[in-house]
């Protein structure tokens, strides 16, 4: 592909997946972009008789921290996610060029954070650092970046302020992860439809440099107040492993828009001239080998 920076301005161009579905050519609005099943083609199908988010719950009730997640993680990758977590929703970041041209990127994320169950019965999961990247990286999407969280919740449909819980040892249990979902369910029940873009109930694993040189931590940020402010700074504080009530993961396709051109987000991450739209750090080069390797 042509350095990035040269495709600005330039036609959509089509790009076509295993299943030979393709991205549409021509204009397209933001939404229809994002609506594209395309970028949900790695996840698989619901089963039919897979188990309801509450049941999943009870499974891992007694679980903690890795063995949690490898449950988890194993639901995530075989479907088992509600079906409003399939549509994406678009967020828009604007830039220039170093020559001054006007540039929009678009990315892709999931409406809300990661769960498990139906559009019934659906609970948000918390989880570590390596199971997060290797559902991410497994089917094909990215970890936000602190700029994408900070642009989520400017444009999400539904701000929720949050709801933080008292600061225990129970933090990382699985009650305080499903006690603290019925708290931001009846939030969001309240201010709009499942599906609707909604920011503020937790805090985001994102993707950063830092992680680069703290090996064995996970990096978190966000947890906006109603004033667009967030609690928690960049921070890597906690060990790779560790996640508690507040954490969510937010999905970002690996696909993504520039002034409506269908590019690869890791290539635009890493162009000097673009990454800076969509990182406050700059260039991220290899973002997807960074992803890979916090789990692998």
């Amino acid at each position: 592909m042509k350095k990035l920076a040269l495709l600005v301005g330039a036609g959509l161009s089509v790009l076509t997946f295993a299943g030979g579905s393709a991205m549409p050519a021509g204009a397209a609005t933001p939404q229809e972009l994002c609506r594209e099943a395309a970028l949900v083609d790695g996840l698989p199908r619901r089963r039919a008789r897979a188990d309801m988010g509450s049941e999943v719950i009870e499974r891992v009730r007694a679980l903690g921290g890795t063995a949690r997640d490898r449950v988890l993680a194993d639901e995530v990758l075989a479907g088992n996610v509600p079906g409003f977590l399939r549509s994406l929703s678009p967020v828009t970041l604007s830039g220039q060029t170093a020559d001054g041209r006007a540039v929009e990127v678009t990315i892709c994320v999931t409406p809300d954070y990661l769960a498990v169950g139906d559009d019934r019965d659906y609970v948000r999961t918390p989880l570590g650092l390596p199971a997060a990247a290797e559902i991410a990286d497994r089917l094909g999407f990215m970890l936000p970046t602190p700029r994408m969280v900070d642009a989520i919740y400017a444009q999400a449909g539904v701000h929720l302020a949050p709801k933080p819980m008292e600061p225990t040892r129970e933090m990382s249990s699985t009650d305080y992860f499903w006690r603290h979902n019925g708290l931001v369910e009846a939030q969001r029940a309240e201010g709009g439809r499942a599906g609707t873009l909604t920011a503020g109930q937790k805090k985001d694993i994102v993707l950063t440099t830092r992680l680069r040189s703290a090996r064995g931590r996970v990096a978190i940020y966000g947890w906006h107040r109603t004033n667009g402010r967030p609690i928690q700074p960049l921070s890597t504080v906690h060990g790779a492993e560790y996640a508690d009530y507040s954490h969510g993961v937010r999905l970002v396709s690996s696909i993504t828009f520039v002034n409506g051109q269908a590019v690869r987000l890791t290539e635009l991450m890493a162009d000097p001239a673009l990454a800076p739209i969509v990182s406050s750090e700059g260039p991220i080069e290899d973002a997807g080998g960074l992803l890979a390797s916090l789990y692998r």
